[in-house]
């Protein structure tokens, strides 16, 4: 009489963690990418309000020569959050131009994945005109790829 084999041998167990080793391998490094990514999400949207403030104060002089940090209605730098991963002093408006302002937001350094990276928003104005923005910044330009 013969016996039914039941349960799997040791070379399909084998295969089995051969197979899940590969795609751990492939997915891990994935993951941490878009883990960092997510991270700097945050330094992203946190440019929105200098924006806005910036549009606005543009509509309302005809100019962004007085767009600044504290100043016709831009808010002033963005202080130190707890579990932020916007840096402390960042957020900093330059409009010395009539024509050309630029928001930077800087990422943290050394937590989480990111590295002080910068992200910018360039303001090109017409007089009387629209508002034409252009991103830049270090985290276009990183070494591990790009992240925003």
């Amino acid at each position: 009489m013969q016996h039914a084999q039941k349960g799997f041998t040791l070379i399909e167990l084998m295969i089995v963690v051969a197979i899940i080793g590969i795609l751990a391998a492939v997915a891990v490094p994935a993951y941490q990418t878009y883990t960092v990514k997510a991270r700097f999400t945050e330094v992203v949207s946190s440019a929105s309000p200098y924006k806005l403030a910036l549009e606005t104060c543009f509509q309302e002089l005809d100019s962004l020569t007085n767009c600044t940090n504290g100043s016709n209605g831009v808010p002033a730098l963005t202080a130190a959050v707890a579990n932020s991963n916007v840096a402390a002093a960042s957020g900093a408006v330059t409009g010395n131009a009539p024509t050309a302002a630029i928001i930077t937001m800087t990422a943290v350094n050394g937590t989480n994945g990111l590295a002080g990276e910068t992200f910018t928003l360039t303001a090109t104005a017409t007089p009387g005109g629209s508002i034409t923005w252009a991103r830049g910044g270090t985290c276009l330009t990183r070494a591990a790829g790009p992240i925003c």
